[in-house]
């Protein structure tokens, strides 16, 4: 087939280009091609890694109803050692946890909700920290739960953390502090939320008035 001059032209042009740049360009989209596949590859194990580690935590919530702590821990240990990268290791090690604590297995416990504090996204690790709080609490640790509870927590815990707060306070016996940590998990407690009897009743306890919205706010942001 013939070529006029122009069609020729750009043929050589095109040649030129390809010879200068075309294995840059190859080079560029096999890589994206791989990118592309191995992010497909990603998703799909991600999909069954999920899968696994749910059928797993289904056993765990039958050990755990049946109050089976060894069975419970065993289970935990797989999710975390395989799924580690899903949210059902966070929630295995969790659940391991309070059925060491009800076992009076505090050593488990303890090292069960650590594992959340390090690996765990933000959420996972506030709950962790109160429990593990908790836990010191019962260990009169008071010094340790204080610690933890100082650390960092997202907003929404604010209420929760004020709480465990009074309570660490109270068993030292620093009374004037207990009550000011109760007034400020009060504040930060939505008027619905039914944790606040409890608060009310601890503040109470302890020599405590339970103040008005205005001072409750004053006192929380002293805290």
């Amino acid at each position: 087939m013939a070529y006029d001059l122009e069609e020729q032209e750009q043929i050589a042009n095109f040649k030129a280009f390809w010879a200068r740049y075309g294995n840059l360009i190859m080079g560029v989209l096999i890589v994206a091609l791989l990118a592309y596949a191995s992010y497909n590859f990603w998703q799909s194990r991600q999909r069954t890694h999920a899968v696994e580690a749910s059928a797993l935590y289904d056993e765990l919530q039958t050990a755990l109803v049946a109050s089976d702590n060894a069975k419970a821990q065993r289970i935990a240990g797989d999710i975390k050692q395989k799924y580690d990268g899903t949210v059902y290791a966070q929630m295995a090690s969790l659940a391991a946890a309070k059925t060491a604590f009800d076992a009076n297995d505090l050593k488990t416990a303890k090292a069960q909700l650590q594992w959340v504090v390090d690996k765990g996204n933000d959420e996972y690790q506030a709950i962790a920290k109160l429990r593990l709080a908790g836990v010191l609490l019962d260990e009169k640790s008071f010094d340790a739960a204080l610690k933890l509870l100082n650390d960092k927590f997202p907003e929404q815990f604010s209420a929760e953390v004020a709480d465990r707060k009074g309570d660490v306070l109270v068993a030292q016996n620093k009374i004037a502090e207990a009550r000011q940590a109760y007034v400020a998990a009060l504040a930060a407690m939505h008027k619905d939320n039914p944790g606040r009897q409890l608060v009310q009743i601890k503040l109470e306890a302890i020599g405590g008035t339970v103040p008005e919205a205005k001072d409750a706010k004053a006192a929380a942001a002293a805290a």
